[in-house]
C-alpha cells in the first residue's frame, strides 16, 4: 500500500512538473515573474527573521543588565547584613547574589548567541536582496530581448508572406492605392467632363460669334 501511494505521489508530482514546463514554454516571462514573486515571498520571510532576532537580541541585553543590577544589589545588601550581624539575612543576600550572577552568565551567553545569529541573518538577507535585485534586472534584459524578437516576428510576418515572395504584402498595399487612385480619378473625370464640354462649347460659340463680327 505504501509503495502504491509512493507511486501515485511521484505520478502527480511529475504530471505537475510536465505542466508547468510546459506553461514555461508558451510564456517564459510569466513564469519568470511567479519565480520573483516566491523569491521575494522568501526574502520578506528572512526580513522578519531579522526584525525578530533583533528583538530577541535587545530582550536578552535587557534582561541580562536586570540581572546584573540585582546580582550587584544583593552583594551590597549582604555586606551590610553581615555587618548588622544579621546571619539569616546575610544567608539570603548571598544565595540571591549567587543567582542572580549565574543568570547573568546565561543571559550573557545567549545574548552572544542571538548577537551571533543575527549577523548571519543579516549577512544571508542582504545577499538575497542582492540576488533579488539581480534578477528583477535579468528580467528585464529578458523582456527587452523578448520584446525585440516579437516585434521583428511581427515584422517579418508583414514583410515576407512567403520565402519567394519579398514585401508582397506592401506590393498589394500598393496595387490596391494604386487601384484606389485610378477608380477615384476615373470617377473625378466622369463628373467634371459635361463641365467640361460645357466649357469648350461656350467658348467656341463666343469664338465663332467674334469672328463674325
Amino acid at each position: 500500500m505504501g509503495n502504491l501511494f509512493t507511486r501515485l505521489k511521484d505520478s502527480i508530482t511529475a504530471d505537475l512538473h510536465d505542466a508547468l514546463d510546459q506553461k514555461e514554454q508558451k510564456n517564459p516571462i510569466a513564469m519568470l515573474n511567479q519565480y520573483l514573486r516566491e523569491s521575494e515571498k522568501e526574502t520578506e520571510k528572512v526580513r522578519k527573521l531579522v526584525e525578530r532576532q533583533y528583538r530577541l537580541k535587545d530582550e536578552f541585553t535587557r534582561e541580562y543588565q536586570k540581572a546584573q543590577d540585582m546580582a550587584e544589589k544583593r552583594k551590597h545588601q549582604a555586606e551590610i547584613a553581615r555587618k548588622a550581624n544579621e546571619e539569616a539575612m546575610y544567608e539570603f543576600a548571598v544565595k540571591e547574589q549567587e543567582e542572580y550572577e549565574a543568570r547573568a552568565e546565561r543571559l550573557k551567553a545567549s545574548r552572544a548567541d542571538a548577537i551571533e545569529q543575527l549577523e548571519t541573518l543579516e549577512r544571508k538577507y542582504e545577499e538575497m536582496k542582492h540576488k533579488l535585485k539581480d534578477m528583477h534586472l535579468k528580467r528585464m534584459e529578458l523582456m527587452g530581448r523578448e520584446n525585440i524578437a516579437r516585434a521583428h516576428h511581427r515584422m517579418n510576418q508583414v514583410i515576407e508572406d512567403s520565402a519567394d515572395k519579398p514585401y508582397s504584402r506592401f506590393a498589394e498595399m500598393d496595387r490596391y492605392i494604386e487601384d484606389l487612385e485610378y477608380k477615384v480619378n476615373s470617377a473625378y473625370y466622369r463628373n467634371t467632363f459635361d463641365s467640361k464640354i460645357s466649357h469648350l462649347e461656350k467658348e467656341m460659340k463666343q469664338q465663332d460669334q467674334t469672328n463674325l463680327n
